[in-house]
């Protein structure tokens, strides 16, 4: 009987990012042992941060774009290996649009400049037959509900 292994909870924040035209903003990741998937921005909240600190930080980070991202009200759970150690994913999702399309990657860490060589604004229709794996699955769901979450009044 196989034991399942002890999983770090991995408190990570996602960024829906669009741009003027609704295209959003998709890394490809090459890490070794996997084969090539795209994903959004975010990553993993620091010691002390809570999700929200966590989608500027990340946004900045990995795009160079200063803004308060919007929380869409999604959260998802995921197990996966990161890094060599089993980790059960909870996902928060924000949504922020960006005037411009240009992007800044000089503040990636040493790791994502090693797995995340390339980026790309993917506009809605291809995202369905993408020849790579994107993550989440249901992106289309999140980009709607980022549009849906732009559109209603402020309470």
């Amino acid at each position: 009987m196989s034991e399942t292994p002890v999983r770090r909870i991995r408190r990570t924040a996602r960024i829906v990012l669009l741009d003027p035209v609704d295209r959003v903003l998709l890394f490809r990741y090459t890490a070794e042992g996997f084969p090539p998937f795209w994903i959004m921005p975010g990553g993993e909240c620091d010691p002390g941060e809570d999700y929200p600190q966590a989608a500027r930080r990340e946004l900045l980070e990995e795009t160079g774009i200063v803004a308060e991202p919007l929380a869409i009200e999604i959260v998802k759970q995921a197990e996966y290996v990161y890094d060599g150690e089993p980790v059960r994913s909870i996902e928060h999702f924000f949504h922020h649009r960006t005037p411009v399309a240009r992007i800044d990657t000089s503040r990636h860490t040493e790791l994502e400049r090693e797995v995340m060589q390339e980026h790309r604004w993917f506009a809605a229709g291809e995202l369905h037959d993408w020849a790579e794996t994107i993550y989440p699955t249901d992106i289309a769901q999140l980009i709607r509900r980022a549009l849906e979450h732009e559109t209603r009044p402020a309470v």
